[in-house]
């Protein structure tokens, strides 16, 4: 250890609790863009941007971000993959920092090959690498430690993983498990991570929580808000498998079979009926200029239902414009015809 970093440098135990933190908590704010009272810290800009461009958060104006359908897949995934889907869309958005993409892959590169746990004075980067050291500290890839005089930073095992995939995956997916769900829909989690809760929270009715445990329901309610910020009824049930508790997780199935029937049974229920903006043509004056008309309705798309008897259908609201001057150039050219 340099003598001039600290009194002491941090433990393998206290690094890996501080990357574990850095990296639940940028979890937490993702998770979090999926409700309104959100009471996390908001993404700082680069971070949302990054998000957005993975197609984890959807943005549209005058709205805050929204969790979407993959950035809910992203909460399921192991932590090294979902590292690298971060770091694939960090560097690609390097360019609009500033920063050139091909001396951030060397420095990463590199850092993923340094000691984890030693110290490195951050005097011997350049101004993009001392950048990028303090952005990537914000995911726990990074620990500074201010020494007596110098400042240092020190890699976690998240900056070397990403040389290798680490081993210890399996054993590490075992430990995660924490959920207990009933067959009369009660959620038991054991864990006191706010991640989880808020997870749970995402499709689920949050009822109580105590300091390692957190009770709730699955009601149509709580599912139904869940379909409506694009969450499937896969995804759910793939979460509360993926993560059961160890003394439901040797079942089969590990959640009962009537709490994930009920699921795909709300989810259809809310699909069977959807909602299409469209407009109704009729009055048309003959058989010909109704067949044109539905013809390229088909052609670009638009066309929803139709009535050959009637002489009429009905247009998806989009293709109206092009419908109106399809229209209009009909009617010029049978005036000129005349």
């Amino acid at each position: 250890m340099p003598p001039n970093v600290a009194v002491r440098l941090p433990t393998a135990e206290e690094l890996e609790k501080y990357a574990l933190r850095q990296w639940e908590n940028f979890l937490l704010q993702l998770v979090s863009s999926g409700f309104e009272e959100s009471t996390s810290e908001p993404f700082s800009p680069f971070m949302l941007k990054i998000c957005q461009r993975a197609g984890l958060l959807s943005l549209r104006e005058n709205e805050a971000p929204r969790l979407t359908e993959n950035g809910f897949q992203f909460l399921l995934m192991e932590t090294s993959s979902q590292l690298w889907q971060i770091i694939r869309e960090y560097i690609s958005t390097a360019e609009d920092r500033g920063i050139d993409a091909a001396d951030l892959i060397s420095f990463l590169f590199e850092l993923s090959f340094h000691a984890t746990g030693q110290a490195y004075n951050v005097n011997t980067l350049t101004r993009m690498q001392l950048k990028a050291v303090e952005e990537l500290a914000v995911l726990g890839l990074v620990r500074f430690q201010q020494g007596m005089k110098e400042k240092w930073f020190i890699p976690t095992k998240l900056a070397t993983s990403l040389a290798s995939n680490l081993s210890d995956s399996s054993s590490r997916k075992a430990a995660e498990g924490f959920v207990v769900v009933e067959t009369n829909f009660r959620v038991y989690a054991y864990s006191t991570s706010r991640l989880h809760s808020e997870i749970l929270r995402l499709f689920s009715r949050l009822e109580y929580q105590l300091p390692n445990l957190i009770v709730g329901g699955i009601t149509k309610e709580s599912l139904y808000k869940a379909f409506a910020n694009g969450i499937t009824g896969e995804q759910i049930i793939s979460f509360l498998q993926q993560h059961a508790h160890a003394r439901v997780a040797q079942r089969i199935p590990s959640v009962p079979e009537n709490v994930t029937d009920q699921i795909r049974l709300w989810e259809s229920d809310k699909n069977r009926v959807q909602i299409t903006p469209a407009y109704i043509y009729n009055d048309f004056p003959s058989e010909d200029v109704f067949e044109a008309a539905c013809t390229y309705a088909r052609d670009i798309g638009g066309l929803l239902w139709e009535d050959t008897k009637k002489r009429q259908f009905v247009l998806r609201s989009e293709s109206h414009q092009e419908m109106r001057e399809f229209i209009r150039r009909q009617n010029v050219a049978s005036t000129n015809r005349k």
